[in-house]
């Protein structure tokens, strides 16, 4: 079985010692609490799903608008941890609908809810009417499951954020960066803690998940040459947000503490691992047309690969998980790092971007570029980097 470590260029996982550390208390305040996971059938959600699950919570649901994906989190649970005296129970629910609405409504409640849905993808901001769901989803949904959690009485909300929010050069990021300040101003009812991190290595949708596609449906394995990035495993994207969930202060943001001498990988670096790991030798290929023809032709024990530098809107060509204006706390943790914000956002500011996005939405119409006028009004330091071409019009 391929090492999932050495594929992204480590030996062992970052968060070990950390796990160690903090076992005891981990499991003190999971066997303790009644827990709701939002978006808990995506690669993200089903890694916290389980790290909750093991530690035998009193209660624990998950929501997601994925049937098949919840069908198979339920089988690997019960194939791989089993069973909890406690109640476990999913529900195919989509968070911004009324049947949402009314289940939260006939809830006893929650000790901790934690929300890890998200439009995760910058090729999501290639046209305005996905765009405007992105906007939903990540800040407006956001939004009203913190307002249900206070009124279930919850301890704690957490939400998923991303590295991309420090910074951004690209709506996804703006977007979760909108949704951090959001959040700010709701944290004077119910605390909230957040996570930023990295590429989540094979993570549904991924790049790196595209490799096994590829290999599948016999076609070339194409990324990027150009672009570094820092990947975490599931299962510690699971336990990154565990830890903010249950150990973090209000507004504290966790991120992984990395080497970028040891962490730092480019696409094209993975693909040639993952490639030999699977048996293959890469062919270096000049042209997309080039690729999908010598798919066929080559040799056995070579598959064709395209690597080219990256020519898409959006995309930064390095990581980073915090700004230098932000406070950092990098001792409480071996390898975490935490973000202490205290509650700093202009409310005229954020009502002015609420109340943009419901007249466009009650228009019925609106361009990508009032969208983008509303995110810079917004976030003055975001730089919206477009190059008018998308990952959708490239293999």
């Amino acid at each position: 079985m391929v090492n999932q470590f050495e594929l992204i260029g480590r030996s062992k996982s970052l968060l070990a010692e950390d796990v160690i550390t903090y076992k005891k208390d981990l499991e003190a305040l999971v066997s303790s609490a009644r827990f709701l996971v939002l978006g808990g059938a995506g690669t993200i959600g089903q890694a916290v799903v389980k790290e909750i699950f093991k530690r035998q919570p009193k209660l624990l649901h998950v929501v997601d608008i994925s049937e098949n994906n919840l069908v198979e989190l339920v089988r690997d649970i019960r194939s791989s941890i089993g069973y909890i005296s406690g109640e476990f129970k999913t529900f195919t629910l989509d968070i911004g609908s009324l049947e949402y609405d009314v289940f939260m409504a006939t809830q006893d409640g929650y000790d901790y809810v934690l929300n890890l849905s998200a439009l995760k993808h910058v090729r999501s901001e290639k046209d305005p009417f996905t765009l405007m769901r992105m906007v939903e989803t990540n800040v407006f949904n956001s939004i009203k499951t913190h307002a249900q959690a206070k009124m279930k009485g919850a301890k704690k909300y957490f939400s998923v954020s991303t590295d991309k929010a420090a910074n951004p050069v690209n709506m996804m990021g703006a977007s979760k960066r909108i949704m951090e300040l959001f959040l700010m101003r709701e944290s004077t009812d119910l605390p909230v803690s957040m996570a930023r991190f990295a590429n989540v290595a094979f993570s549904d949708g991924s790049l790196l998940h595209s490799f096994d596609m590829r290999l599948r449906k016999s076609q070339p394995i194409v990324a990027p040459k150009d672009i570094k990035r820092y990947f975490v495993t599931p299962e510690e994207s699971g336990q990154i947000c565990l830890m903010s969930c249950l150990l973090g202060d209000n507004l504290d943001i966790y991120f992984p503490k990395l080497d970028e001498n040891i962490h730092l990988q480019t696409f094209s670096e993975i693909a040639i691992r993952y490639l030999k790991s699977k048996g293959f030798q890469p062919y270096l290929c000049k042209s997309e047309e080039e690729a999908r023809q010598l798919v066929l032709n080559l040799p056995k024990g070579v598959w064709p690969c395209l690597f080219s530098e990256s020519d898409t809107s959006g995309e930064k060509f390095q990581e980073e998980f915090y700004t230098g204006s932000e406070s950092l706390d990098l001792a409480s943790f071996k390898n975490l790092g935490v973000i202490q914000q205290t509650a700093n956002f202009e409310p005229q500011t954020l009502l002015n971007f609420e109340q943009g996005i419901r007249l466009l939405r009650d228009r019925r119409y609106w361009s990508k570029d009032e969208l983008i006028g509303l995110f810079n009004n917004t976030l003055p330091e975001f730089s919206h980097l477009e190059v008018g071409r998308s990952l959708e019009e490239k293999m």
